[in-house]
């Protein structure tokens, strides 16, 4: 089933969904203002958010304050330490279970095999594997084969195409029943979503549900992409500044594009 969020103001209950995002790192949280700093080797130099929403050490209420935006069922949390190899976020990302209880928790940390992923599952999270940090298909199979639906897969693009095993994006059927388009040089740019990559994704889809991650700036955009049959975007650049918030959501949840 696709995730659902509820509009208050008895507004229709609808199977898309704004996935407001979270980077991790050094115990805080952080945010990327170009898409030079959204590729793996520049996450480092992500600095610390500023946001209305509350300061970069109280994660916990900036992701409150997001939720009660977007009505999201779901909250994407990134550990850029854990990607980086550089230890980890557990017991922030822990707190954050326990401010959000009712929310499902998808969780980018770094996975690249079986162990990867054996740590963080006492959080009772989504975890989302993401294909530039898989170590090898047969290692992607083995994670499907013994996390199977508790398993987002991200499929990473740069200039270069995609990260990762290439089969990934040829053979849709490895891909489980969530699947992020995840456009890294568009992270933090609001310049748009890629939409010739959306329309391929969608067009290989079949009944699995994708998600569209990258550019997103505008209310505009949100309903382009729900309109091309996606189930959802992650957001965070235009979250923060304003960009799109409750009443933008909500309009588009009403049919309303102006």
């Amino acid at each position: 089933m696709a995730p659902t969020s509820e509009i208050p103001g008895n507004q229709p209950t609808v199977s898309f969904a704004v996935v407001p995002v979270l980077d991790l790192k050094d115990g805080g949280v952080v945010h990327a203002r170009a898409g030079k700093q959204a590729h793996a080797g520049k996450r480092a130099d992500y600095r610390p958010i500023a946001t209305p929403f509350g300061p970069p050490h109280d994660a916990p209420a900036i992701a409150r304050a997001l939720l009660g935006i977007t009505f999201s069922p779901v909250l994407y949390i990134a550990d850029l330490d854990s990607i980086l190899g550089r230890g980890n976020n557990f017991e922030l990302v822990r707190a954050l279970a326990d401010a959000v209880p009712e929310t499902d928790l998808w969780i980018d940390a770094g996975f690249s095999n079986l162990d990867d992923c054996a740590f963080w599952l006492p959080l009772g999270a989504t975890l989302v594997v993401g294909s530039e940090t898989i170590g090898s298909l047969e290692d992607w199979k083995a994670m499907c084969g013994n996390f199977g639906r508790n398993l987002v897969l991200s499929l990473d693009f740069d200039e270069q195409g995609l990260r990762g095993p290439k089969e990934l994006m040829s053979q849709p059927d490895l891909w489980p029943e969530r699947v992020i388009l995840m456009s890294l040089g568009r992270v933090g740019t609001e310049t748009g979503p890629d939409l010739d990559l959306l329309g391929k994704a969608i067009a290989s889809a079949g009944d699995r549900h994708v998600y569209v991650a990258g550019g997103i700036a505008t209310k505009d955009d949100v309903a382009t992409v729900m309109e091309a049959g996606a189930h959802g975007v992650l957001v965070a650049t235009a979250l923060h500044s304003g960009a799109i918030g409750q009443k933008e959501i909500a309009a588009l949840w009403g049919g309303r594009r102006s």
